[in-house]
């Protein structure tokens, strides 16, 4: 196959704009599936994508394709996913291609991620083909569509395709498209291999498998592999092509993307993003674009038993393959025992993480508050990153605690922009401007707290606006805040699993909370029971659990009260004595329950 008749694209789309469907149509209009193979979202594999309707991880298949004129041609499709947390997948989908469809829902617009995703692609110098889908449903809006695309890339109309992927509506002219406007690879296959590895999976039998890209060069089996970023090398077991499942063909050229599997057991080996070089001819340089990707919120991930600690590490190990933004290591807790403090994008992929674990490979597990990384700067100077509120410098030494800002654009009709200002002043958010994409869709630029966010502010957002707004964020940087950290005491021992780290006006209110919670999951015990909340020596909350008592008083009918006194006395005593060795056996639903929901 002639290097001039390869093209490789991907699909970039906000979240339910109908990627997947596109996808499935491809496939059946090549002839890559027959139609009686097909299932809707062929291509997202995982239960849980089926059931959410989402896109969770990147997936590539190859589609050979004749076209009318009798020429043979073959497209690699990268599909990507449209949710926020997971814009890194898309990011590497995007370095893998020349191309990409720019999928519009006609009905909805288009929205946040729309605008993120095209500036991606645009930073890869990535030519945009933009589709209008969903052109058949009864709210369409084509025209109003058609503007705001128009507006957004500076296309002229006739650039801009109609489709239904559902019906199958305009399909053939997007394959024409894709022939007409895609450049071919423009690599050189006799200078030495260079491949990026976009994406990479976990084979029980066979170790790692990693998706490549081809860009220069070419590899055959039985060579000598170099990783540039982890410097191991490797010899090169089997290479082939993603058509749906692995086909072997031993040999990957110039502009192909396939599948290469070098017995690579540990998750330290290959890291995704990386570039791959023969190891007697290896390439000047790596290819641009490979970075490490810095998780927004971490949360502890502990197993309900102990004993099964190992299996814990082993499931994060094998997961870690197969999604390259999950970051774990090893901590403690005093109340949990061992566990892992894991980074993660943001809360739909902590939310995916912990379903995977649990589905996949089939793990009890216990997870702590989230939170997002806090820098301090000590009085003398120094400065310290805290992701775990346990880790929180002494009140003694700690100068000033600064947060991570996002800069954020929130998309939405003009009728929810009221709704949406009064969520985001209640989120500490500062409002930068505001502006119009057109007559329906409004766009608030807003600069929030990164830590008021991750919580509850996406959920917040859909309800507030009926489902008509959409998220986008970055990165902004850091900014001091009045910020405390919040521990909770059980009869004077603090609970470091619940310990957060808040702002100095929500401190009272969330400690309140959390003390009545404990107070109606924390079963009575022998001995009185005080739950505090405090910010260091300063205790802001109480509430305390009465103890269980026997009557003693039951055998004293008539007589002298001091008799009975006596009696308290010695049951007070006892009381005391009790409280003074004995432990509070606090329940996993208390935890569980306190940490699932953020009041």
């Amino acid at each position: 196959m002639s290097i001039k008749n390869i093209r490789n694209f991907c699909i970039i789309a906000h979240i339910d704009h109908g990627k997947s469907t596109l996808a499935d149509r491809l496939l059946e209009y090549t002839g890559t599936l027959q139609k009686r193979q097909m299932q809707d979202q062929v291509l997202d594999s995982m239960d849980l994508e089926r059931e959410r309707g989402i896109t969770i991880k990147a997936h590539a298949v190859r589609m050979a394709y004749l076209a009318p004129d009798g020429q043979k041609y073959v497209f690699n499709l990268v599909d990507t996913p449209g949710h926020v947390d997971f814009s890194y997948e898309v990011s590497r989908s995007l370095a893998a291609a020349e191309g990409a469809l720019l999928l519009v829902d006609a009905a909805q617009g288009v929205e946040a991620q729309t605008i993120s995703n095209l500036y991606q692609a645009v930073d890869n110098n990535l030519v945009i083909i933009p589709v209008i889908n969903k052109i058949d449903l009864p709210s369409a809006q084509t025209e109003v569509v058609k503007h705001q695309l128009m507006e957004l890339i500076g296309c002229n109309e006739s650039d801009i395709l109609l489709a239904s992927a559902k019906s199958g509506v305009g399909i053939p002219e997007i394959i024409q498209a894709i022939i007409e406007r895609i450049p071919p690879p423009s690599g050189d296959p006799q200078a030495p291999l260079q491949a990026l590895i976009f994406d990479s999976q976990f084979d029980s039998y066979r170790g790692v498998v990693a998706l490549v890209r081809v860009f220069s060069g070419e590899i055959s089996e039985k060579d000598k592999i170099l990783f540039m970023a982890t410097d191991r090398s490797f010899e090169v077991e089997e290479l082939g092509n993603l058509v749906l499942k692995r086909v072997r063909t031993g040999k990957l050229a110039t502009g192909q993307v396939g599948y290469l599997i070098c017995g690579a057991k540990n998750v330290r080996d290959i890291k995704v993003g990386d570039t791959v070089t023969l190891a007697k001819n290896p390439a000047p340089r790596p290819l641009p674009g490979y970075r490490q990707v810095k998780p927004m919120v971490y949360a502890g991930i502990y197993p309900v038993d102990s004993n099964e600690f190992e299996d814990l590490r082993a499931s994060l190990e094998k997961l870690v393959l197969n999604d390259s933004a999950l970051h774990y290591e090893p901590e403690t807790s005093s109340a949990l025992g061992f566990g892992f403090r894991c980074g993660f994008l943001g809360m739909l992929h902590m939310e995916i993480v912990q379903e995977r674990l649990e589905r996949e490979f089939g793990q009890l597990i216990i997870v702590t508050t989230p939170n997002v990384v806090y820098k301090t700067i000590l009085t003398n100077g120094e400065i310290q990153y805290v992701d775990n509120p346990t880790q929180m410098p002494a009140p003694g030494v700690l100068e000033k605690i600064e947060e991570p800002y996002i800069d954020a654009h929130v998309i939405s009709p003009p009728e929810f922009i009221g709704n949406i200002m009064k969520l985001s002043n209640e989120k500490r958010g500062i409002l930068k401007n505001t502006s119009y994409i057109d007559p329906t869709r409004a766009d608030l630029h807003y600069h929030l707290p990164l830590a008021e966010v991750v919580f509850d502010y996406f959920d917040r957002l859909k309800s507030v606006s009926r489902g008509y707004a959409s998220l986008d964020y970055e990165f902004l940087g850091y900014r001091e805040g009045s910020l405390v950290k919040l521990d909770i005491f059980i009869n004077g021992e603090v609970l470091d699993a619940l310990s957060v780290i808040v702002h100095k006006e929500k401190a009272y209110e969330q400690g309140r909370s959390i003390c009545q919670k404990l107070r109606k999951l924390i079963p009575r015990q022998m001995f009185e029971v005080i739950i505090q909340a405090g910010i260091g020596s300063k205790i802001i909350a109480r509430e305390s659990i009465k103890p269980l008592r026997k009557n003693v008083l039951a055998k004293c009918y008539g007589g002298d009260i001091t008799r009975k006194r006596k009696l308290l006395e010695k049951q007070k005593e006892g009381k005391r004595r009790m409280k003074q060795f004995g432990r509070v056996e606090i329940p996993q639903e208390a935890f569980l329950s306190v940490l699932s929901t953020d009041d």
